[in-house]
């Protein structure tokens, strides 16, 4: 068996093949942009690179690109892909996912997959635990951090979950070919973040709270404006919500979710310095 690892440069796809070579597993790392020995070219949008990565390999880890979904599906199955996992996301689920700038891309990819002879598991993780690096700059340099909503909830999931969850459903045949919906143990507002950060790194961490407009003006730079209001929209639909929390990580990896507390503990210097 060998697996093919796209997206090889993100920390999902470290974990996971930190976990393959743990367990002897066979695999191939692949990624747009190579830049380890042993790494193959893989853009998800380039359809002239995927025979060579697929050339042989029995799974996929395949992150969510829509733009040659179609393309890698047929190469799949000339190559005798049998399985792929996609790490998608829980935004699929909404009544107005195919409308979403967040979500459509990655349902895209799943009714593809879904539509094709591949056997298709489906990891729809909630909110990454590591969205809160977007709060690093104002923390290092003791500013507030500037919140729409600081009263929306998220479901902080690690990454290191995703990855356990990834390598599970890859190499046991028992849990492939079904969804889950993969969230971290506790639903949490950003200020109930914020404060768990805080108490980690042993200072408060002040919240101003700011208007949409506001929000928009200070993330212009590096969030398009389609994906800000698709966010905003989501913030304002779980402000003061609990969204809800599943056990599917468990079911997966054989233990609870970690937490966001231990998130932090374990990135805590992405914050100083």
């Amino acid at each position: 068996m060998t697996i093919l690892v796209t997206g090889g440069r993100g920390a999902v796809a470290r974990g996971l093949t930190g976990l393959l070579d743990r367990h002897g597993v066979e695999y191939r790392p692949a990624s747009r942009r190579p830049d380890t020995p042993g790494t193959v070219h893989c853009d998800l949008a380039d359809p002239a690179c995927f025979p060579a990565a697929l050339r042989g390999v029995s799974s996929v880890f395949l992150y969510a690109e829509a733009g040659g979904i179609d393309a890698f599906v047929k190469e799949a199955v000339a190559a005798g892909v049998e399985h792929v996992v996609l790490l998608s996301s829980s935004s699929v689920l909404a009544p107005d996912a195919a409308d979403s700038p967040i979500a459509a891309s990655h349902l895209a990819v799943e009714e593809a997959l879904l539509a094709s002879p591949l056997r298709t598991t489906l990891l729809r993780p909630g909110s990454f635990a590591s969205n809160a690096r977007g709060w690093a700059w104002p923390i290092k340099s003791g500013s507030p951090v500037r919140l729409p909503y600081p009263g929306a909830y998220a479901d902080p999931v690690h990454e290191a979950d995703l990855s356990e969850a990834a390598f599970a459903a890859l190499t046991d045949p028992a849990l492939a070919g079904r969804a889950y919906t993969l969230t971290g143990p506790h639903a949490l507002t950003f200020t109930t973040q914020l404060s768990i950060l805080g108490g980690v790194l042993e200072r408060p961490i002040p919240v101003e709270t700011v208007s949409p407009e506001q929000w928009k003006t200070d993330v212009a730079e590096y969030v398009p404006g389609p994906y800000a209001e698709a966010l905003l929209d989501f913030w304002s639909a779980s402000d003061g919500l609990p969204v809800p929390v599943t056990g599917d990580v468990e079911l997966l990896t054989g233990h609870p979710a970690r937490s966001f507390r231990t998130w932090c503990e374990d990135h805590a210097a992405d914050f100083t310095g």
